[in-house]
């Protein structure tokens, strides 16, 4: 069987299109179209169900990619590292939301890229959970850290550790709430704080509220910027209230920046996973670098 195919035919069932599958091979659709039904002659069996908008691997297809994958991606690391280049580091690339990973991760597999014969280099792409998952399905990412758990048994995912959220707001709000003796049934005491998030669908401070008070909330983003770190430093500045993982906001509430508006018996929490392409664990950085991430995963939770 022709390697070309199978790579053509991989490249397709990981980006679900034979467009994206054009444009990640540098060949026309066309002749990605062309390969794909030269394999599904040699086989005799349909790969794909083609649909308006991508293609959907058929129970085969998807039998042949997982049996496929993991070797041709061996074989494209050692044509990329060279046969006689001993002495070059493998490279790592990860993938991840940009606090998580920086506050977390990255802390943790600096310490594995050392060139001790075991390490190797890395490189990070920040993005959220879908665009984390489909960059790693494509191929461009060996690892990822995501907040969803991906379908299908393409890419495999275990969990990592499970983040506490936290209401807060600088000390100023405290006493329009009454500090720590926040009821449930007065989460309307809140409706008239303003609201630090990341987004305009409040996606925090709404999975809070239907956690801890099983309701909506009301308010709407006073100020909006897409990164947690960025949403602490205007709470704490007084720009209103925000609900952030622990792990983020754990020194500023030592110092007093910012303080907790309500500690539920049960706080809401959320779980995160890393993720590989099934078969890339058989990989020594990869396999490396998943183990190192869980390990100290176990300090962080």
């Amino acid at each position: 069987m022709d390697l070309a195919l199978l790579r053509t035919f991989v490249t397709v069932h990981r980006a679900g299109s034979f467009t994206r599958a054009a444009a990640l091979l540098g060949l026309s659709q066309p002749a990605v179209t062309s390969q794909i039904r030269t394999l599904e002659r040699q086989l005799g069996r349909p790969l794909f169900l083609r649909q308006a908008r991508g293609v959907t691997p058929t129970t085969i297809g998807d039998e042949l990619a997982h049996k496929a994958a993991p070797h041709l991606d061996a074989l494209v690391e050692i044509a990329e590292r060279g046969l006689d280049d001993e002495s070059s580091l493998r490279t790592l690339h990860l993938a991840g939301p940009p606090e998580f990973t920086a506050e977390r991760a990255l802390p943790a597999l600096v310490e594995l890229t050392g060139d001790d014969g075991q390490g190797f280099a890395l490189r990070t792409s920040f993005g959220n959970a879908e665009e984390s998952l489909e960059g790693l399905s494509a191929g461009h990412h060996d690892l990822a850290i995501s907040t969803a758990r991906p379908r299908g048994a393409l890419l495999t995912a275990t969990p990592l550790c499970d983040e506490e959220h936290v209401l807060v707001a600088s000390p100023r709000w405290a006493g329009h709430v009454g500090l720590g003796e926040l009821p449930l049934k007065d989460a309307a005491a809140l409706e008239n704080l303003p609201v630090v998030e990341v987004h305009e669908s409040l996606p925090f401070v709404s999975r809070y509220w239907a956690s801890v008070f099983d309701s909506r909330p009301t308010a709407s983003g006073t100020v909006i910027v897409p990164d947690l770190r960025a949403v602490l430093a205007c709470a704490a500045a007084g720009a209103g209230l925000a609900v952030l993982p622990r792990y983020l906001c754990t020194t500023a509430l030592e110092r007093g920046d910012v303080v907790a508006l309500h500690e539920p018996a049960v706080p809401p929490l959320r779980t995160y996973f890393l993720v590989v392409r099934t078969g890339t664990l058989a990989m020594p950085h990869i396999a490396r670098a998943h183990e190192w991430l869980q390990r100290a995963a176990s300090d962080w939770c």
